[in-house]
């Protein structure tokens, strides 16, 4: 489960997960939703690897997020699915389904600012603030 909460200039992602990994596939659909926006699905589909590194779980997520923008940006890929996914403490690897396309809007960065990625209570939970 994730829900957007609006602040001026940025969003902020909150994602509640069952496993680390669901985290992850949340953190794709968010995305999908944000740069696909509600416009029915078009382009051809299309398969991109996502491999990011970062110091720990919090920055992997950031960078996943940067990389999904930048992909948006560059190819005018629009994810929709998290199709594989294989992530440690510091290293990410996964293949992620979309489309290309013309993306409804655009990702900025994905920020520290707020970071949270922790498991507790018998769910993870992350938030990150991505600037739009």
């Amino acid at each position: 489960m994730y829900r957007w909460a609006e602040h001026t200039g940025e969003l902020e992602l909150e994602i509640e997960a069952a496993s680390e990994h669901g985290v992850y596939e949340d953190a794709v659909r968010a995305m999908a939703e944000l740069v696909g926006g509600d416009r029915p699905p078009d382009g051809r589909p299309a398969m991109r690897r996502v491999s990011v590194a970062a110091r720990d779980r919090p920055r992997l997520l950031v960078e996943l997020l940067a990389e999904l923008a930048f992909l948006a940006e560059r190819d005018g890929f629009v994810p929709e699915e998290l199709e594989t996914v294989t992530a440690g403490p510091t290293e990410l690897d996964a293949s992620v389904r979309g489309r290309l396309g013309d993306p409804a809007s655009l990702v900025k960065a994905a920020t520290y600012h707020r970071l949270r990625f922790e498991p507790g209570d018998g769910a993870w939970r992350a938030r990150a603030v991505l600037d739009v």
